[in-house]
């Protein structure tokens, strides 16, 4: 039987755009049908830098009720609806102001994929999160539903001024260009493997989508998610639920900390999550998953004020901090906390302050090596090179 495929590639136009989505089509365009969808002959339908919610959701509604294998295909940029508090996939009009309107929901996405017989649909995403987004996978996995397979990666925001590059879908397709076609899981393994550094930042997505099993059928290692309550509003803190669970409510100081960093206030955000980190820190200890989630959010906080330094060497001691507290060194809070210190340490362009950092990192790569393979060799070359830099 034939099967369905649909190509989806969509950022905002101008300054809005965190990604070049767009540039990902012709490579995949060049991919034969049937090597895009894993069968004999395809359909496939093309949608680039559409305007309108509505028409892709006609798309995507079309492409759901055919018969066959479904493959989807979807390049962007995440943002959250600052109202509702849910993410929209970004269309070419689409402002931080008016993402509610002129975005594509992304439950859209999984009803109309829900009536899908499990095994028939997958979705493979190449996606880019801007600051509040990215805060918001913290606590909440992008869900596809429980019978839809989910592959791919979703990437923090690139620095400033800068747009990002849909590296992951783009490494998919040069390896379909071969003509064959692997099964997916390894597919998606080999597209992490030619991303490469670049992709240690991401929050990878790999379900099988399964009805049984992990809950709504969906496995993304969300970035650093606290399994406990959150930390005590410090004292004089005003406006802030000590209750939150971090994702919505007037008083939730994530949200206060968001509104900050979209605002471009970074120093007050950063003194924010300091106020509660020390607060969990006295509460809970220095090792508690309260005190850890806080430096965590500051470590990504030092990201988006593009301070490279300060979020390495605070990843570092996170995952430093967990590896003391008897966590394993395969363990997704450490691997991930160890990956954010590399992704980091790439962007640092002082050479003194990289060897330093470095000499760090190389220390915990050893002993946590990852999922991806040659971190710790990429490392030690690195700081050979900066060995011969003044």
């Amino acid at each position: 039987m034939p099967g369905t495929v649909l190509l989806l590639a969509a950022s905002p136009a101008g300054k809005g755009a965190l990604v070049d989505a767009a540039s990902v089509l012709p490579v995949l365009a060049a991919v034969p049908p049937g090597v895009l969808s894993g069968t004999d002959t395809a359909n496939v339908v093309e949608l680039a830098d559409p305007l309108e919610p509505q028409a892709v959701l006609t798309r995507l509604r079309a492409a759901a009720a055919a018969p066959g294998p479904l493959t989807v295909f979807v390049t962007g940029q995440l943002q959250l609806d600052r109202r509702q508090r849910l993410p929209h996939l970004a269309l070419a009009r689409t402002t931080p102001s008016t993402v509610r309107y002129t975005g594509l929901p992304w439950h859209w996405i999984r009803e109309e994929l829900r009536l899908r017989a499990p095994g028939s649909a997958t979705l493979i995403v190449d996606l880019h999160a801007d600051p509040e987004m990215w805060e918001w996978l913290r606590s909440n996995p992008l869900d596809a539903g429980r019978t839809v397979a989910v592959y791919g990666r979703i990437a923090p925001p690139p620095s400033r001024r800068s747009v990002g590059v849909p590296a992951y879908m783009k490494a998919v397709a040069t390896i379909l260009r071969s003509g064959w076609r692997p099964e997916v899981p390894q597919l998606h393994e080999q597209a992490l493997a030619r991303v490469g550094v670049g992709g240690y930042g991401d929050l990878v997505l790999a379900s099988g989508g399964v009805v049984a099993g992990v809950p709504e059928g969906f496995a993304p290692r969300p970035p650093y998610r606290p399994e406990g309550p959150r930390p005590h509003t410090p004292d004089g803190l005003k406006g802030a639920d000590p209750g939150s669970t971090g994702s919505t409510g007037e008083g939730d100081p994530h949200s206060v900390i968001s509104a900050a960093v979209q605002a471009g206030r970074h120093s007050e955000a950063d003194a924010l999550a300091a106020r509660h980190e020390q607060a969990a820190v006295q509460a809970h200890g220095p090792g508690s998953e309260e005190a850890l989630h806080w430096a965590e959010v500051r470590a990504d906080l030092a990201m988006f004020a593009g301070d490279p330094v300060r979020s390495c060497r605070t990843w570092l001691g996170v995952a430093a901090a967990r590896l003391a507290a008897g966590q394993a060194p395969d363990g997704p809070a450490v691997e991930s906390a160890v990956d954010r210190a590399h992704h980091q340490w790439g962007q640092v362009q002082d050479a003194a302050m990289a060897r330093e950092l470095g000499a760090s990192l190389a220390e915990l790569r050893s002993r946590v090596p990852g999922r991806r393979q040659g971190a710790l060799d990429h490392v030690q070359r690195q700081l050979r090179q900066l060995q011969t830099q003044g």
